[in-house]
């Protein structure tokens, strides 16, 4: 069987082979040849022989994600099913039902209702267990069940849904859903123009342009622009954004790796829009890829003043490979390099610790570069600011309320017990603070921070050799010590913690579109990019000008 698919499948890439390799290919290329064929007889034994009815196409693609996985988080497999959700994420065109949903265990639950689309017609809320689509009970499909709402224009879908314990059901019609890059942009005062960029699909660039020059004829003499939690998306939309503030040709972004073809130098081409206007950019731990190409990019030029906390630190390249029978691979490539020589990347995946934990670089091993000032920046993996702010970093506890959602389910239960808010803020009192801690030990909502993970997993491991009888005290000692900690910490972070939970209680109200508003006339981060915009002088004196 086997000289058939050396010639139809090695050939073919021995040829593109020996356009790249090099010296090696001889040695590397039989190596891969061997391994594919022994893993090919392997799966034609398992299905073949295995016990049970085996499904090929599940098996095979468990084991491919499972081989990637040992590389890097980037670098992945996309089934059929999964080449259009890419294709989604990047255009940020689809039909569907125009929400934010998300699978926890065998429940499907909706985070988030975009305004005026399928889903907020039909009546659906955050928090919204959906039980059954059509005739298909979530709880016995396996596969990504936000498939099925997805379909043609007008589509009319059945749904059952549990809200606070009652059962519910209502139609949804599949509409057309565009996901802006910029879903909101306005003047924060008089002078100053405020422009949200949520992600980099292809439309990234035209509408962070047609914000600036609507911002600009509205009076706008200065900017800020806010990438906090943009995960990326497209480079090349990257780059134009910063085309908008610096001029033609030069350096953005370069791209190296150890095979020469994925080296490459990528520059503005087009005319600016404005290289002058005052620009503060907002970054935070959660903005990664395209977002810390735009900020670094800008800092390195001294053409923005960054603020924030630093950056996530996803410096590496990937590009996506069509496979056959419609699957994709998207596979790492190269690392990013800003303009004064940064590397961006936070983590080594090529060199991990014994538990194949990728680390990330210490402090004391960063490296200096220059900006084209001459001021001092550093790498280490993703991009500090020129001011960094506090408030824009999570302590421990509160990214495991964002985590294990604590802040989300309490914001539902407050919804339902506050209906008739309307456009009113929410405020989060002492009492709400109070009835939210009580929320989170009633329900057990557990932190599951390192320290109480370590010491569940201890009990196990006792369980499993049969001692837990004999350290039960200790382990109860050791439980209510922790519980007694984790309620300090929450009070200790109180004002960050009750600042999320007002966020997400304005989005069930006014959703994204009332965050924003809210977000320009009190978020602290926003306040400062302004309060540096306004001065003048510090804001010449951080980029040497």
């Amino acid at each position: 069987m086997y000289p058939y698919f050396k010639k139809k499948f090695i050939i073919p890439v021995a040829a593109a082979g020996m356009l790249f390799v090099g010296t090696s290919f001889k040695e590397d290329f039989f190596e891969i040849a061997k391994q594919i064929e022994i893993f090919t007889t392997l799966f034609k034994a398992v299905n073949t022989n295995y016990v049970d009815e085996t499904n090929p196409g599940d098996l095979m693609d468990k084991a491919i994600k499972s081989m990637l996985g040992s590389l890097d988080p980037y670098t992945v497999y996309f089934n059929e099913q999964d080449v259009v959700n890419f294709k989604i994420n990047n255009t940020g065109e689809y039909t569907g039902i125009g929400a934010m949903i998300a699978r926890k265990k065998d429940r499907l639950i909706v985070r988030e209702p975009y305004k005026n689309y399928p889903a907020d017609k039909a009546g659906l809320k955050a928090g919204d267990e959906i039980i059954q689509i059509g005739d298909v009970l979530i709880a016995d499909f396996k596969d990504d069940a936000s498939q099925l709402l997805k379909g043609t224009k007008n589509t009319k879908i059945a749904i059952k849904y549990l809200r606070q314990g009652k059962m519910n059901t209502t139609e949804l019609i599949l509409d057309e859903v565009d996901i802006k890059s910029v879903p909101f942009y306005g003047k924060i005062d008089a002078k100053t123009g405020y422009i949200v960029l949520a992600h980099f699909s292809r439309k990234a660039s035209a509408e962070v342009k047609d914000a600036l020059e609507k911002l600009k004829a509205d009076g706008a003499t200065q900017i800020v622009l806010d990438l906090r939690g943009n995960p990326g998306g497209l480079l090349n939309e990257a780059i134009d954004i910063c085309n908008l503030f610096v001029p033609k040709n030069e350096v953005i972004v370069t791209t190296k790796s150890r095979i020469e073809k994925h080296n490459n130098t990528y520059k503005t081409t087009k005319e600016p829009v404005d290289t002058e206007i005052p620009l503060a950019i907002l970054v935070n731990g959660r903005s990664a890829s395209a977002s810390e190409i735009v900020s670094g990019a800008l800092q390195d030029l001294d053409r923005a003043v960054i603020l924030g906390s630093r950056s996530f630190g996803k410096g590496l390249v990937q590009r996506s490979v069509d496979l056959t029978y419609g699957t994709q691979l998207k596979v790492t490539i190269s690392r990013y390099y800003t303009p004064s020589g940064r590397c961006i990347q936070a983590l080594d995946y090529a060199h991990k610790d014994k538990n194949g934990v990728a680390q990330k670089t210490d402090a004391k091993n960063f490296n200096a570069f220059k900006t084209r000032k001459g001021r001092t920046v550093y790498d280490g993996g993703g991009v500090l600011p020129d001011i960094e702010l506090d408030e824009t970093k999570m302590s421990p506890i509160t990214s495991a309320l964002l985590k294990n959602d604590g802040i989300f389910d309490y914001a539902t239960t407050y919804y339902y017990k506050n209906p008739n808010l309307g456009d009113k803020i929410p405020v989060v009192t002492d009492a709400d603070y109070t009835a939210f801690k009580q929320y989170l030990k009633t329900n057990k909502i557990t932190f599951d921070t390192e320290t109480e993970i370590a010491l569940k997993n201890t009990l196990a491991a006792a369980k499993n050799e049969k001692i837990d009888e004999t350290i039960a005290p200790e382990y109860q000692q050791l439980l209510a010590a922790l519980e007694k900690s984790e309620n300090t910490l929450l009070d200790k972070n109180q004002k960050e913690i009750r600042n999320l939970i007002q966020e997400e209680l304005i989005k069930r109200y006014q959703y994204q579109e009332g965050l924003y508003q809210f977000y320009i006339k009190n978020n602290s981060e926003i306040k400062k990019a302004v309060s540096v915009l306004n001065n003048q002088a510090e804001y010449k004196t951080i980029l040497k000008m």
